[in-house]
């Protein structure tokens, strides 16, 4: 990319940190700073706010949720702001330690509660005095993404993707992508858009978002024949058995680099036997007790399945995995049980993770072998 730091002979700055030491923190803001006034770099508060999306996501009880980087003029609590197809009005503003503010300056980060919608990492966003305004812009903005999906539309078969490489018939990949935060969904998106699939080959993103994978993902897949892509995220299970009925192939992912070789080795045709997810159980977390010594225990009523102690198992809030562990204690009444069947009520114990909600969902899983043309 033509970079070069000062260390190698170059003209950019450079600082090596250590984000949980707190090392050369003080260092870098200083270079920061330099660099700031080297380049002479000014904003102008008092004018309308504009600025970047660093970051969106949809939170459980918030909805969606976005951070800002303010680059010019002020940004206040109620102003209208809009941001490539999505808009709304500041309802809350957090500054980097989770503190309320009202109001914030140029060069400022601040998690904002607004839009009607996930706006794209990196998009730039900007204040508008009316809704008019915004609703025209978001509807410009909309009409351009649907073309772009309806270009990037194609159907094509992915049942026997072996079969189709040994005849040479194959030479598209249909992927819809979903996971956790819209940053990783964008860097994955980048990553797969990236691989050299060859001069006979192409890979299509039809679609990419953020949240757990649904109804609507599974009839676009089928659609589209295409193939879901979960990155930290997973489908509840009416959707699991309705991607089954309709044999629709949902790949999930905990580790990039695990799903970019996948899809590489799939696309050469040379997937070696690996390792798929089977859930065992489900149970949902109806009451949270904190046990002295032990720390906080789920009380839970198994909807499916069964739930073992010593499983391998996720927490999940709303569709999105918040911590994989095991099940280190699972009790009935006052009893230690092995397990629990589908019906009962229990009480489990994560081990010493305690950030545990009512209405989360505990799933344990195990991990099968299975042939590579049942994968992809």
């Amino acid at each position: 990319m033509n970079l070069l730091v000062e260390e190698w002979g170059g003209k950019f700055q450079n600082q090596e940190i250590a984000a949980k030491k707190g090392l050369n923190i003080d260092k870098l803001l200083e270079k920061i700073l330099l660099e700031a006034e080297i380049l002479d770099l000014k904003a102008n508060p008092d004018r309308e706010a504009t600025g970047t999306i660093i970051e969106a996501s949809l939170d459980k009880g918030r909805g969606y949720v976005a951070t800002l980087l303010v680059e010019n003029g002020t940004l206040r609590h109620g102003d209208l702001i809009v941001s490539g197809q999505y808009y709304g009005r500041v309802k809350a503003m957090f500054n980097e330690r989770g503190k309320k503010v009202k109001d914030v300056g140029p060069s400022s980060t601040v998690l904002v509660l607004d839009h009607n919608g996930e706006p794209q990492t990196g998009e730039k966003f900007r204040e508008l005095e009316n809704e008019q305004d915004a609703r025209d812009v978001e509807a410009y903005h909309g009409q351009i993404n649907r073309e772009k999906t309806n270009r990037a539309s194609k159907r094509i078969s992915l049942d026997e993707i072996e079969r189709r490489l040994a005849l040479g018939s194959f030479n598209e990949l249909n992927l819809i992508i979903k996971g956790d935060v819209h940053g990783t969904v964008e860097a994955i998106v980048s990553s797969v858009k990236g691989i050299d699939a060859g001069q006979d080959m192409r890979i299509n993103v039809i679609h990419s978002a953020v949240g757990g994978i649904t109804e609507n993902d599974v009839l676009l897949a089928s659609t589209s024949m295409a193939i879901i892509v979960g990155f930290n995220v997973r489908p509840e299970p009416k959707v699991r058995d309705m991607a089954k009925k309709n044999n629709i192939d949902i790949k999930l992912y905990t580790v990039i680099y695990d799903l970019i070789e996948d899809i590489k080795q799939a696309l050469r045709g040379m997937l070696e036997p690996v390792y798929q997810e089977v859930i065992q159980g489900r149970a949902e977390v109806r009451d949270i007790f904190k046990v002295p010594t032990v720390g906080i225990i789920a009380g839970c009523m198994v909807t499916e399945g069964v739930m073992q102690r010593g499983a391998q198992a996720r927490l999940l809030r709303d569709n999105v995995v918040i911590h994989e562990g095991k099940v280190e204690s699972l009790r009935r009444f006052k009893d230690d049980a092995r397990e629990v069947l589908t019906g009962f009520e229990c009480g489990i114990g994560l081990g010493n993770y305690n950030d545990i909600k009512v209405g989360d969902i505990i799933e344990s899983f195990t991990q099968e072998k299975v042939e590579a043309a049942t994968t992809w």
